[in-house]
């Protein structure tokens, strides 16, 4: 195997596009995203020979509590019938791309590498990470829910849960309640305003607005991203943040004022969400972050990921984030780390 950087798009997403396992934090997009955030970025595909059988994006991230790289839900790799390496190839890619990332980080003078493939959560995946070590915090969700949206809408309004179906249904009754859909970068400012207070009520940092614009604005060219918006007598009181991608949609931001919570606008607007999708014939729906309430109750996720169950759908667990150590200066960001993770209740 050998590794060369794709400058490709087309190359880059044709392979994307064949792979099962995916989200778009490897899309060609998001990378543009990165680098519009200042951040130094590599396309990196993995060969057998002349076959393509995996791809990465590697961030570089400069922050206050250290350098590293990072490879937010890659590498991406083929899933069926590899080439050659039978069926260690996924142990195969990834000991090629550490080479890879050792090299460069040695050149970048990071002392860490940070990695979370949606490989599914199992032995034999964790075992391929035998040079690494978990890493004390996740960037991106190492679980998500998902729901198969192939199916028409009235089949998956029947495998909703019972009161799900009928908030959507109460919801489209109320003549105060409209939900319109945006794809206008000046309404990002009022997404972010709204995102400010979730953040506060939640216990999370919120996404800046310049960071909000320029995720609207890397995927906004090929009509890959919408703002949905749900207003009650034509104030906003809930809204989503939605990307389209490769045949998926994925819920990437939410907000909602718990003032208005009997009026169940959030469940009418991830509807209209889930129906756009289905028009622009994705199979997916992916919900995002998800935690098993049952086994998490004190969590900050636990009481979106039951508004995300009641639409029906399956969990979907990747391997734990793993990091590989490079320099003692890693141990100052794990302790930052480790203490950020009790103050959020993580």
């Amino acid at each position: 195997m050998e590794i060369r950087e794709i400058t490709d798009k087309n190359v880059w997403e044709s392979f994307l596009a064949g792979a099962a396992e995916k989200t778009f934090l490897q899309s060609w997009n998001w990378g543009e995203f990165s680098q519009n955030m200042g951040e130094k970025i590599w396309r990196l595909g993995i060969f057998d020979e002349t076959e393509l059988i995996a791809v990465a994006l590697v961030e570089k991230k400069v922050t206050k509590r250290g350098t590293f790289l990072l490879i937010p839900h890659g590498p991406v790799t083929i899933n069926s019938n590899p080439p050659t390496g039978g069926p260690n190839y996924k142990s195969q890619i990834l000991d090629t791309l550490t080479k890879r990332l050792k090299d460069i980080a040695v050149e970048e003078k990071t002392s860490f590498i940070r990695i979370n493939p949606i490989w599914e959560r199992n032995p034999e995946n964790d075992g391929f990470f035998k040079d690494f070590r978990l890493a004390p915090l996740q960037m991106h969700p190492e679980s998500s829910w998902k729901l198969d949206i192939t199916l028409p809408e009235e089949n998956l309004l029947a495998e909703m849960r019972k009161t799900t179906r009928y908030l959507i249904k109460r919801a489209q009754k109320n003549q105060d309640i409209r939900i319109d859909q945006s794809r206008n970068l000046v309404d990002v400012e009022k997404f972010s305003r709204f995102h400010d207070q979730v953040s506060q009520r939640q216990r999370f940092v919120p996404f800046s607005l310049e960071y909000l614009q320029k995720e609207f604005r890397a995927f906004a060219p090929d009509d890959g991203v919408r703002l949905f918006f749900g207003y009650h007598n034509n104030e906003v009181v809930a809204g989503s943040f939605v990307i389209f991608w490769s045949g998926i949609g994925f819920y990437h931001h939410a907000i909602s004022l718990p003032r208005y919570a009997k009026f169940s606008i959030p469940y009418l607007l991830q509807w209209e969400a889930i129906k756009e999708a289905k028009r622009r014939d994705c199979h997916l729906y992916d919900f995002w972050g998800f935690v098993d309430p049952q086994k998490q109750p004190r969590h900050p996720w636990a009481g979106p990921t039951l508004f995300k169950m009641g639409f029906g759908g399956q969990a979907d667990e990747y391997v734990k984030t793993r990091d590989l150590v490079l320099s003692p200066k890693y141990w100052f960001t794990y302790l930052l780390e480790k203490l950020r993770k009790v103050k959020r209740r993580l």
